[in-house]
């Protein structure tokens, strides 16, 4: 009877894996099916010269690339850009979504 019972609570917790496992599929399946979206839109609003500066970005700061790339959808969808945005403009884009650093000048005085 004991064994009986210890094969029900195997299947069980088997069972109840199981969900768990078909849930993390799902996100994962949604996240790249998102992804590629992105990367299609991203392709139909970029000149190639924009898009291999946008991939540089992503390498070096990923957390600026997807708020730009969020920014960049955003524009798109709501009909703001008239055509493919090349190098320059996506270099203005940029210089408005990063903060600007402050200049630190040192002035030696004499004694």
């Amino acid at each position: 009877m004991d064994d009986i019972e210890t094969i029900r609570k195997k299947k069980l917790r088997e069972l109840q894996q199981q969900p768990t496992y078909q849930q993390e599929n799902f996100e994962e399946a949604q996240q790249k099916e998102y992804e590629e979206q992105k990367r299609v839109i991203l392709r139909a609003i970029l000149m190639d010269d924009a898009r291999e500066r946008l991939g540089r970005i992503k390498t070096a700061r990923p957390e600026l690339a997807e708020n730009l790339e969020n920014q960049l959808i955003m524009l798109a969808q709501s009909g703001r850009l008239k055509n493919k945005i090349n190098d320059e403009q996506l270099r203005d884009l940029l210089s408005k979504i990063i903060p600007k650093k402050r200049d630190i000048k040192i002035r030696r005085r004499g004694l």
